[in-house]
């Protein structure tokens, strides 16, 4: 049986988006999947930018937090930046909470992330 899908990740020029494709990501399974093909994809590809887009996402566990900081954490290693875009400002306060807003940049949607890397195609 195949895992069913929790994100989808698109390249646009030289930026990786990443897109949730469920509302809520809190069921242990969907965790990890996101996790198999987010790490996946930084190992495999290790991409310098990449937006997290929120649009859509009605709730989330603390682990995709742990998730978010652990893909900025490699690739911050090597000059890399992880923004988020299209979160609702009650998402939004987890990330103030927990103080993640200071290592992350936020936008209110995907298209204007991706315009601040200033994106080559």
């Amino acid at each position: 049986m195949e895992d069913s899908k929790v994100i989808d990740i698109v390249e646009q020029g030289d930026v990786a988006l990443v897109c949730f494709v469920v509302p809520s990501i809190s069921a242990v399974g969907d965790v990890d999947v996101m996790a198999k093909d987010l790490r996946g994809f930084v190992e495999g590809k290790r991409p310098e930018k990449i937006v997290v887009d929120f649009s859509g996402v009605k709730f989330f566990s603390s682990q995709v937090l742990g998730l978010l900081v652990e893909a900025w954490k490699k690739l911050n290693a090597y000059g890399g930046r992880v923004v988020i875009s299209g979160i609702n400002p009650e998402l939004g306060r987890v990330f103030k909470i927990t103080n993640l807003d200071s290592i992350f940049d936020f936008y209110p949607d995907k298209e204007s992330a991706v315009e601040a890397f200033g994106n080559k195609e």
